[in-house]
């Protein structure tokens, strides 16, 4: 697990500090999390208590972008400088943009704010997955990896329902204050814990114009998918200019990274085939969950007639769903040889289910029996996640780590942007507004199931994109001793 010289300085963790090490890393997680979630039914409050709500999609846009483009980059300082002063730099960071965002009087200084704490937030995921990777072997990185899995649903669950309360009943600026409690803890925790433990380093030199490049192409791909068919309708000059500057910015980021002595994401890691297809089948699988989650409210609030509130308890089967296909993945993988047989089958039957809920929108639409279906799909998905991040880790070299979690992190949160936006237009047609105004001649709803058809047969292709890559990925033993 350790290099001699380091196990014999430091010895491994035992399960007490572990749990301890994972508990603050859990808070440094739910701090990133949690802040992607909490502040959309708070959204609408805070256009009325600051004014410019057509600038409204910044407070989203801004620190999905920021957090974004620094991903990788933490990727690359952790293997350089060590994992703790990183992560503790990055809570640091986002608890700044914290107080910012509490305390701004304009949107416009408010989306600065989110950029600052999307700058700390971007890698707090990543580099909590990097340091398990360190200390656990990736025979029983699985299980830890499950856990990880309950912080995103927690915040998926628990982020509307808070920001809603807040705004309500408290004042909007409360979504941001909370950061500081949950950061301080998580700060103490992991800077106390991590100090006691191995410090993994590693020589590397970070590519500085790879950096710009990509933050310049992924930063800007971004940015049309937030305003594609929200600000400005996809054909337009704007997105069609933005998406041009991105390939450009693309294209110069490969060129660079072929010619560069250190490439900010090395080819060697990208050259791995397991790399390759386990990112591509946790893409495509995080982005249809991220995709579904954003758009089923739309269906449960237009079609069913719930409020927010209600339609936020009707997701809570499909983020179980999720915990419980990532627990059961995790579990198995320190158990079984053909640890990918669990996810393979997972996903195949929530293919199957995105067609069942597909056919079933031109029938008698029972909603137990949809959510029952999604709920299928999303387990499918969770099953497949563990696997990937830990056959990941497992075939990259030490040295690489940090970079090479932080990289498959960061092409799941732009395939999540492009998988949302690709829902959001099929389900919306570009616009709720327009959606409604086509309701109001079309009494029985079938604009609408005719639009959620075409999503849950996107949702279909996604996951079975997600199987396809993950069948061809090769099933290499996991490092570690088998436990009884």
């Amino acid at each position: 697990m350790f290099p001699p010289e380091v196990m014999s300085a430091h010895p491994p963790p035992n399960a007490a500090e572990l749990r301890q090490v994972m508990f603050g890393l859990g808070l440094a997680m739910l701090l990133s999390a949690l802040d992607q979630t909490i502040v959309v039914t708070a959204m609408p409050t805070i256009a009325v208590d600051l004014g410019d709500p057509q600038d409204l999609p910044w407070i989203v846009t801004a620190y999905l972008i920021a957090a974004t483009v620094v991903t990788p980059l933490y990727g690359k300082f952790a293997d350089v400088y060590g994992r703790r002063i990183v992560i503790l730099v990055g809570v640091a960071t986002f608890m700044i943009g914290s107080v910012a965002c509490a305390l701004a009087p304009s949107m416009a200084a408010l989306a600065g704010a989110r950029v600052i704490q999307g700058l700390g937030g971007g890698g707090l995921i990543s580099l909590g997955q990097t340091i398990v990777a360190d200390l656990v072997s990736p025979r029983e990185r699985g299980r830890y990896q499950s856990y990880f899995a309950a912080v995103f649903i927690t915040s998926s669950i628990a982020g509307p329902a808070l920001g809603g309360f807040f705004a309500q009943y408290w004042h909007w600026s409360l979504i941001f204050w909370i950061n500081l409690p949950l950061g301080l803890a998580a700060f103490i925790i992991v800077n106390a814990r991590l100090k006691r433990l191995p410090e993994q380093r590693h020589p590397h030199s970070v590519d500085y114009l790879g950096a710009i490049l990509l933050i310049a192409a992924s930063g800007v791909l971004v940015l049309a998918l937030g305003w594609g068919g929200v600000r400005y309708p996809w054909r337009s000059a704007p997105i069609v200019g933005l998406l041009a500057v991105s390939t450009l910015a693309w294209a110069l980021f490969a060129w660079r990274t072929a010619r560069a002595e250190e490439p900010l994401i090395p080819l060697r890691i990208l050259g791995l085939a397991i790399v390759r297809d386990a990112i591509f089948s946790s893409a495509f699988g995080i982005g249809a969950f991220v995709g579904l989650s954003v758009v089923m409210p739309i269906y449960f609030e237009i079609c069913s007639g719930m409020n927010a509130s209600d339609s936020g308890l009707t997701l809570i089967p499909l983020m179980v769903g999720t915990v419980a296909g990532a627990t059961l993945s995790g579990w198995l993988m320190a158990h079984v040889t053909h640890y990918k047989a669990p996810p393979l089958l997972g996903l195949g039957a929530g293919f199957l289910a995105a067609l069942g809920a597909a056919a079933m929108m031109g029938t008698g639409r029972s909603l137990l029996l949809l959510n029952a279906l999604l709920t299928v799909t999303t387990f499918g998905i969770g099953a497949m996640l563990p696997v990937a991040t830990v056959s990941v880790q497992n075939v990259v070299d030490t040295r690489d780590l940090g970079t090479a979690t932080a990289s498959m992190q960061f092409f799941r949160q732009l395939a999540a942007g492009a998988i949302v936006a690709l829902f959001a237009a099929l389900a919306i047609g570009g616009g709720r507004a327009q959606l409604l105004e086509q309701l109001k001649t079309d009494a029985d709803g079938a604009a609408l199931f005719s639009s959620f058809r075409l999503v849950f047969l996107a949702l279909a292709v996604c996951l079975g994109l997600s199987f396809i890559f993950l069948a061809r990925m090769e099933e290499r033993p996991l490092r570690g001793e088998r436990r009884a």
